[in-house]
């Protein structure tokens, strides 16, 4: 379901990976695993690892802007337990909730390519054919959402990305959308902390069984 550490699939992340252990050795600079119970009724799909991000830290989302908001909404809708501190021995721990990255080393300029999209949906595949079924997939973007798409074999045309839209999968599954939580998308008020929060509402309308009681 992961790649190994040191994944070698695509020659400019690994180089890249290799050019930033060169000048940071004390960083994570590997190819980033999922967190979170391998279960979890949702499952939340982001871009690629930060560089100061989960690049270095070594978890999704952890210790860039990014994750500062979403790990701070998944806290108040109940998805985790414990308190976020941009290390990944914090002691947080996910509930009903699993994180993972679409490509999962940290590319040049924040921006993979096509080419590195395809090769690392095989993880993405894994992700989302696991047993339980994820039965809430969040796309944190329109490279996300367009990878989730197409690791299901569905036709991106009857699925338009918006924010805040959900997608029934036709197999009891569904896709919700959201702007990526990036600190330029919160700068140009393109998503909004309320925004956000909208999107969480309304899984947690469609995951209603659950105990999802903030801690």
């Amino acid at each position: 379901m992961d790649p190994p550490g040191d994944c070698a699939l695509c020659a400019r992340l690994a180089a890249y990976r290799m050019e930033n252990q060169q000048s940071n050795p004390d960083w994570f600079n590997g190819a980033v695993a999922g967190f979170g119970d391998a279960t979890a009724p949702l499952l939340i799909v982001g871009l690629a690892p930060g560089l100061s991000g989960a690049n270095r830290t070594g978890r999704p989302f952890t210790g860039d802007y990014a994750g500062d908001l979403l790990y701070e909404t998944l806290a108040d809708f109940g998805f985790s337990d414990g308190r976020y501190d941009r290390r990944p021995d914090d002691g947080l721990a996910l509930r009903h909730c699993r994180i993972t990255n679409a490509v999962r080393c940290v590319p040049p300029k924040n921006k993979p390519t096509g080419e590195e999209i395809r090769t690392c949906r095989r993880f993405l595949v894994a992700e989302l054919s696991r047993r339980p079924a994820p039965r809430a997939v969040l796309a944190l973007g329109r490279v996300a959402h367009d990878s989730i798409l197409t690791a299901l074999d569905l036709r991106r045309a009857h699925h338009p990305f918006s924010h805040c839209a959900r997608h029934p999968l036709g197999d009891g599954r569904v896709l919700f959308d959201s702007y990526h939580c990036s600190r330029y998308n919160t700068n140009t008020g393109r998503l909004t902390p309320e925004m956000f929060a909208a999107v969480f509402q309304a899984i947690r309308r469609e995951l209603d069984d659950l105990e999802l009681t903030p801690s």
